[in-house]
């Protein structure tokens, strides 16, 4: 029953592809870095509305919307989230411009064709991805919390899904001292420098006793002046990552400490900016099996292995809290890696248009499959639980 309604489903997405390239190659062309993404999320929420979506916007950002399909009371609620931010000074280097068309195309898809199955479809649009984590914000604001399931598409040099995330903790610390003369008086100086710099040495001495996977980056935004005066103020940024959160939260203590030190041994006091923690996903090996057998299915181009590596995402933080992957389509040669200007001028190509219905199908397939067949669920949901136990 479900190959037929698989062949439904793609025939819907297909009649679609013009709209949802068109849509791509707009968004693409708009280019709105995060946060100010409105002419890209009225398009997408106009879209959705026109087929027939209840859509709200503004969901914890002013360019976010939750749009809603509601089939009936007795089922589960399946989230596809999609993104659309792009970089400052590149453009959609990310292919975040593919998301939104394919997940309205796979919205529709399960809209036409699987109303015989109880089920609300929500339809996140999940702004800022690049910079500020908007799903962070959206979640702390009690949005997604209510899927049962979590789905997202990303372009990629191949056809997989991740096996892990990496956790991230970014600072901004500023560091104040005593300015003086630095010849004529520099015993009355406190550096602000030499406590970041202090900072930079101990983070190089904490590297032996982390675990491998561990991750830690420094820079200084403002030295605090010229080399004859002792710098009262610098500031300087710090990026922690680990593929465990809970290990993260460790590490993110011990480099309080190195703080802590810094400020002692040179005389000065410092503030920390803590931006928003991004976590490392919980993951559900049931639904990237579910993924990658649909990518089979519909013959998706270059399929590999599960990535065992990747950087950080605020999609972390939704898998933490519901059972979810995100499947990423091939679309660019192998050696374009996202943020590159390879994989920028891929973004408007027949393989990146091609990525946008494969993505669309196989949500749309790996949908059906949970809503034809209950147990799934909740066969994903035990792993889920016993997964985020272990953290």
């Amino acid at each position: 029953m479900s190959d037929d309604i698989k062949k439904q489903l793609g025939a819907v997405i297909d009649s679609y592809k013009e709209d949802l390239c068109q849509m791509s190659d707009e968004i693409f062309d708009l280019a709105e870095i995060s946060g100010e993404e409105y002419k890209t999320s009225d398009i997408l929420c106009s879209y959705l509305e026109k087929e027939g979506f209840a859509v709200e916007r503004g969901t914890g950002l002013e360019t976010a919307f939750r749009a809603t399909w509601d089939n009936g009371s007795d089922g589960p609620v399946i989230g596809i989230l999609v993104e659309y931010d792009a970089l400052e000074k590149i453009g959609h280097a990310c292919g975040h411009h593919l998301q939104g068309p394919a997940g309205i195309g796979a919205a529709i898809a399960v809209k036409n064709c699987l109303q015989d199955y109880p089920c609300r479809l929500v339809v996140y649009g999940t702004p800022a991805e690049e910079t500020l984590g908007g799903k962070i914000i959206m979640l702390d604001k009690g949005y997604m919390k209510e899927l049962d399931l979590a789905f997202m598409s990303h372009g990629s040099p191949n056809t997989s899904v991740d096996e892990k995330c990496m956790a991230l903790e970014n600072f901004v610390v500023t560091f104040h001292g005593v300015k003086s003369h630095a010849a004529i008086s520099p015993e009355e100086g406190r550096s602000a420098l030499d406590a970041a710099l202090l900072s930079f040495h101990a983070i190089e001495m904490l590297r032996e006793h982390v675990k491998d996977d561990t991750r830690m980056h420094y820079t200084i935004r403002n030295a605090g002046g010229p080399p004859n005066v002792v710098p009262d103020l610098t500031v300087a940024e710090y990026t922690l990552r680990s593929y465990s959160t809970k290990y993260l939260d460790e590490v993110v203590e011990r480099f309080y400490n190195i703080l802590k030190g810094a400020a002692l041994m040179t005389g000065t006091t410092y503030e920390i900016q803590r931006d928003l923690p991004f976590k490392s996903k919980v993951v559900c090996h049931k639904v990237n099996d579910l993924l990658m057998a649909n990518a089979a299915y519909e013959n998706a181009p270059s399929i590999a292995p599960p990535r065992e590596r990747t950087g950080s995402t605020d999609f972390g933080n939704v898998l933490y809290e519901v059972p979810g992957s995100c499947i990423r389509i091939a679309f660019t040669d192998k050696d374009a890696q996202p943020h590159s200007e390879a994989y920028l001028k891929a973004g408007k190509s027949d393989a990146a248009h091609n990525a946008i219905v494969y993505a669309a199908k196989i949500m749309a397939d790996s949908i059906c499959d949970v809503l034809v067949n209950p147990e799934l669920l909740a066969q994903i949901k035990q792993e889920f639980e016993v997964a985020r136990e272990k953290g």
